[in-house]
């Protein structure tokens, strides 16, 4: 399953220093279900996911960045719609589906695929096999002058 809103503010909840039972509450369960409701959250993949990447861009935050060479460092704001989608896919507090998505934009602008081609090419070289072959046209004879 995904990370749903409610499942995001109780691994919020927990990174701020709440009990399990409050955290389920602050995240919109019922008081009476809360510690049930808080038992599957700490089990849950997608809660744990959330919860461990949340806490490596917080340690992420704390140690000094390595310098960047200037041609690779990526602008705050992007003018370019690719430049855009190449920070979004590389910010590791977006949600990984939303970083999918931004990785699958960007490669179907930048990268082609084989053997993608219009409809004469394709018209064009079914005639070529066609035409190649035992029964395919031949060259013509080359006429020379008999003195």
């Amino acid at each position: 399953m995904a990370l749903t809103d409610q499942k995001r503010r109780y691994a919020d909840a927990r990174l701020a220093g709440m009990g399990k039972k409050q955290a389920a509450i602050e995240a919109g369960c019922p008081e009476k279900t809360a510690a049930q409701a808080a038992s599957r959250y700490e089990k849950d993949p997608d809660v744990l996911a959330a919860m461990s990447r949340t806490v490596a861009v917080e340690e992420r935050k704390k140690t000094p960045p390595p310098e960047l060479d200037p041609d690779t460092h990526i602008p705050a704001q992007a003018d370019d719609p690719l430049e855009f989608m190449r920070k979004f896919m590389n910010d590791l507090e977006a949600d990984p589906k939303l970083r999918l998505d931004a990785a699958k934009a960007l490669a179907s602008f930048t990268v082609s695929k084989p053997g993608e081609k219009g409809k004469k090419e394709q018209v064009q070289e079914a005639a070529e096999q066609v035409a190649s072959g035992r029964f395919g046209l031949r060259k013509p004879g080359q006429l020379r002058a008999v003195k």
